[in-house]
């Protein structure tokens, strides 16, 4: 069995047409959102879509062989860093509860993880709200965090700073993982969203790990996207403080748990001999980024599931470990 713990929502065009009504009115038409039909929805995750390289989400889970994933807002959408705060919390409870009706309409296929309704203009502890309702009420068994709500626009505090404690007592007393995933990015920002996203990751790896976070909250499961952004990589960079501090820093990065949404063998190979391969949580993100087809090969980049079968020194044990069981273990499946 393949257990995707990185993916995203699809939806049908209303919804997105909604999104933009909010943005345009800013909240001054309230926030009804549209009537979408069981079947509306359904047809989504059966219609073929240009940006997945004119295949359907369906098309592209089914011909990878992933029997369940766990789906999340679509990062780059959720808006975090609009204004007034309300337009915000409205469109993430309005698709919690869409992805939590792709789970019954799909069922088996499916599970939920949350978004919060991470404006700036909130309290951390007032974003645990749409938490707790998503994960008690509506079934989910995880969450995502966005570690930059500002989307570029500002310098957030660093996730070991208190002011995240909020959000990671409501994890642990719900006990549900926690996939660091971030949002959007605006200018005055340099990069695009795409590399935002590994530098988010890659902070905050670093900022977890040289913070009080991991022994404040013991029981606090963090899922790190993209490979644990840049850190598994340049490793090497943080060894030497094992001088300083008497603890290895291979100890503390194994802490923490790491998705393969990688689209190169190599990387996928660094990044389980780094932090091991009970560490490692098979994600695709599929649909998304890597779907499309690779010229030199004739696979989606996003074909994660083959080029963990080409590890040739991944004994059967190990590629079950990343493949199905850590996530079935973590998430409680």
């Amino acid at each position: 069995m393949i257990i995707d713990a990185h993916a995203h929502m699809t939806a049908p065009d209303s919804y997105y047409a909604w999104k933009a009504s909010l943005l345009a009115a800013r909240g001054s038409h309230g926030g009804k959102p549209p009537v979408i039909s069981d079947d509306a929805l359904i047809e989504s995750y059966h219609a073929p879509h240009p940006s997945f390289g004119h295949a359907s989400h369906m098309q592209h889970i089914d011909g990878a062989g992933i029997d369940v994933q766990l789906i999340s807002p679509r990062p780059f959408h959720m808006m975090h860093s609009e204004r007034p705060s309300k337009i915000v919390e409205w469109f993430t409870e309005e698709t919690n509860n869409i992805i939590h009706r792709t789970t019954e309409l799909f069922p088996g296929r499916f599970k939920g993880v949350a978004g919060m309704p991470q404006s700036p203009d909130l309290t951390p502890e007032q974003w645990t709200k749409e938490l707790r309702r998503a994960v008690t009420e509506l079934g989910f068994v995880g969450a995502m965090l966005n570690s930059d709500p500002h989307e570029g626009t500002e310098t957030p505090p660093a996730l070991g700073e208190r002011y995240w404690y909020p959000v990671y007592e409501a994890l642990c007393e719900l006990d549900v993982p926690v996939l660091l995933h971030s949002a959007s990015c605006k200018p005055p920002a340099r990069e695009p969203y795409s590399l935002h996203f590994i530098q988010e990751e890659t902070v905050g790896v670093w900022s977890l790990i040289n913070s009080q976070v991991l022994q404040d909250f013991p029981d606090l499961k963090v899922i790190v996207s993209h490979g644990g952004g840049a850190i598994p990589y340049q490793v090497g960079r943080f060894l030497p403080s094992v001088v300083r501090t008497g603890v290895s820093y291979l100890d503390k990065l194994r802490k923490l748990y790491f998705d393969s949404c990688l689209y190169t063998q190599e990387s996928l190979e660094l990044l389980m001999k780094v932090v091991g391969t009970d560490r490692v949580l098979f994600g695709s993100e599929k649909p998304g980024t890597g779907s499309q087809i690779d010229p030199e090969t004739g696979r989606w980049f996003d074909d994660i599931h083959l080029l963990i079968d080409d590890i040739e020194w991944l004994d059967a044990d190990s590629r079950a470990d990343v493949l199905e069981n850590n996530a079935r273990s973590l998430f409680r499946l």
